[in-house]
C-alpha cells in the first residue's frame, strides 16, 4: 500500500479520534459550567460576609476577595442575637425529624413492598399525593390543629409538621428500592426463624444509598424553611436559624454584614452533611436512574 492510499485513512482515523475526544469533553464542560453557576451565589455570600459594609456595596465588578478581612458581621451575630440557641433549635428539629421520617417511612415502605394486602396499590398512590400537593396549602388547618393541641411556640409542632411533609417522598423512594431486594434473601431469613423486625433490620443496610438520598432531600427543606417557624414557632426560645436571620432585616435599615454572616454559618451543616453522605447520595441517585 502506497503513501497516497494510506494518507486519507490516517486523516480519517485522526478526525474520528478528535471528534470522539470533543464528544467526551462536552459533557464535562457543561457540568463544570453548571457547577460554577450553582456555586457562585454561595461563594459570593461567603466572600461578602468577610467584608466591611462599604466593601460589600463597592461598585467594582466582578466581585473580588476582600482586601482586608472584617468579622463585624460574625461579631454582630454572636453578640446581638442568640444565634447559638437558634442553631441548636434548627439542629434539634432537623435531626429528630429525620430520625422519625427515616424510621417510620422505611417501615411503611417495607410493609407496602412486602405484604400484598387489599388496597396496597391505592394506599401507595394516596401517600404519594403528598409529593404533588404542597403542605403549605393546609397552613390554616395545621395552625388550628397545633393551637388545639397546645403545641404553639414549641419545637414539637415543627417536628410533627416536617415529619408529615417528609414521609410521602421517603415512602415512595424506599418502596421502590426495597422491591429490588431479592425475595430469596427474605425467605431464607424466615426459614432460619428470623422475625419480621429482624428481616427489616437486615434489609435496611441494603438500601443505604436510598436512605442517604432521602435524608439529604429531607434535611435541606427543613433547615432552610422559614414559613412554618414564622407561623408555628415565632417565639424567641423556639426560633430557628432562618427565622433568626430575619432579625437583621428591617423595613428601612438592614445589617447586611450580619445577614450574610448568619447565612454563611447556616450553610455549614448542609455542607457537612453532603461531605458525609456524598458517596451514598451519588450511589442512590445512580441506582435510581438505572432502575
Amino acid at each position: 500500500m502506497n503513501t497516497a492510499t494510506t494518507a486519507p485513512i490516517i486523516q480519517t482515523s485522526r478526525g474520528k479520534r478528535l471528534r470522539q475526544r470533543l464528544g467526551n469533553l462536552a459533557p464535562h464542560l457543561i457540568l463544570i459550567a453548571y457547577a460554577a453557576i450553582a456555586l457562585f451565589p454561595v461563594i459570593l455570600i461567603v466572600m461578602n460576609s468577610l467584608k466591611s459594609r462599604s466593601a460589600i456595596f463597592s461598585p467594582w465588578l466582578p466581585p473580588s476577595l476582600p482586601s482586608t478581612f472584617d468579622l463585624v458581621g460574625y461579631t454582630t451575630v454572636l453578640l446581638r442575637a442568640d444565634f447559638g440557641r437558634y442553631f441548636f433549635n434548627s439542629l434539634t428539629v432537623t435531626i429528630v425529624t429525620m430520625a422519625l421520617v427515616l424510621l417510620t417511612g422505611a417501615m411503611a415502605a417495607y410493609a407496602l413492598s412486602e405484604y400484598p394486602f387489599p388496597g396496597n396499590t391505592w394506599l401507595g398512590l394516596y401517600l404519594s399525593l403528598g409529593i404533588m400537593i404542597p403542605i403549605r396549602l393546609g397552613t390554616v388547618s395545621i395552625l388550628r390543629l397545633i393551637v388545639s393541641l397546645g403545641l404553639i411556640n414549641t419545637l414539637a409542632a415543627l417536628i410533627l409538621v416536617y415529619t408529615a411533609q417528609g414521609l410521602p417522598l421517603t415512602i415512595f423512594v424506599l418502596q421502590q428500592f426495597m422491591r429490588q431486594v431479592p425475595r430469596e434473601l427474605k425467605e431464607a431469613a424466615r426459614m432460619d426463624g428470623a422475625s419480621e423486625y429482624r428481616i427489616f433490620g437486615l434489609i435496611v443496610p441494603l438500601v443505604a444509598p436510598a436512605i442517604a438520598t432521602v435524608a439529604v432531600f429531607t434535611m435541606i427543606p427543613i433547615w432552610n424553611d422559614l414559613w412554618f417557624p414564622l407561623i408555628l414557632a415565632p417565639g424567641e426560645a423556639t426560633k430557628t436559624v432562618t427565622l433568626g436571620a430575619q432579625l437583621f432585616l428591617g423595613q428601612f435599615v438592614s445589617d447586611w454584614n450580619a445577614v450574610l454572616a448568619s447565612l454563611t454559618l447556616a450553610m455549614l451543616p448542609i455542607l457537612l452533611l453532603y461531605v458525609i453522605f456524598s458517596r451514598q447520595l451519588i450511589r442512590g441517585l445512580t441506582a435510581g436512574a438505572i432502575k
